[in-house]
């Protein structure tokens, strides 16, 4: 007897700034626990980010282009809000190492006290990938190193294009 059930709607939620091949890694993985996968690019005016939203958005819809069930916006406020706006069941979050874990469950307890009925599902980073974050990226390429191997050519050229103008 076939059970229908209702479309599975992911939100994963982040800065982007930039995107790592970490991040594509989830996202990948993501795509293929859902029927659909929103990337959704945090507006957060408290951070200074060396991209826009736009940039960000830009970035990743590049990057995701060739994953027919991904798509990629942005929003601001409480992320259950935005979940509920999307129809989404299932928050997706990436952990790199013990300390992202913390913070993480933090998030994902209070995100289930406002909105129970929707679940945060944890990946655990490729080991390729536990160490990189967009924060270590940015340093590194700043500092002359290669990041060809931590993410997608397309974000190193921007990166290398705008550190060089802000150095200029």
């Amino acid at each position: 007897m076939s059970q229908s059930r209702s479309e599975i709607v992911g939100v994963y939620p982040g800065s982007f700034d930039p995107i790592t091949n970490g991040h594509l890694d989830l996202i990948l993985r993501g795509s293929r626990i859902t029927d659909r996968l929103i990337v959704a690019v945090l507006r957060n005016e408290e951070k200074e980010p060396l991209f826009t939203v736009e940039e960000r958005v830009a970035m990743l819809k590049e990057v995701v282009k060739d994953i027919p069930n991904v798509e990629v916006d942005s929003f601001h406020g409480l992320l259950v809000d935005y979940a509920f706006r999307k129809n989404a069941s299932v928050i997706l979050r990436g952990i790199r190492a013990i300390s992202d874990y913390e913070y993480e469950l933090q998030m994902a307890l209070m995100n289930r006290r406002l909105a129970p009925e929707i679940e945060t599902v944890f990946m655990m980073a490729g080991e390729a990938y536990s160490f990189i974050s967009s924060r270590i990226v940015k340093e590194v390429i700043s500092l002359g190193g290669s990041i060809g191997d931590l993410v997608p050519a397309v974000v190193e050229a921007r990166l290398r294009e705008r550190l060089l103008t802000r150095k200029s």
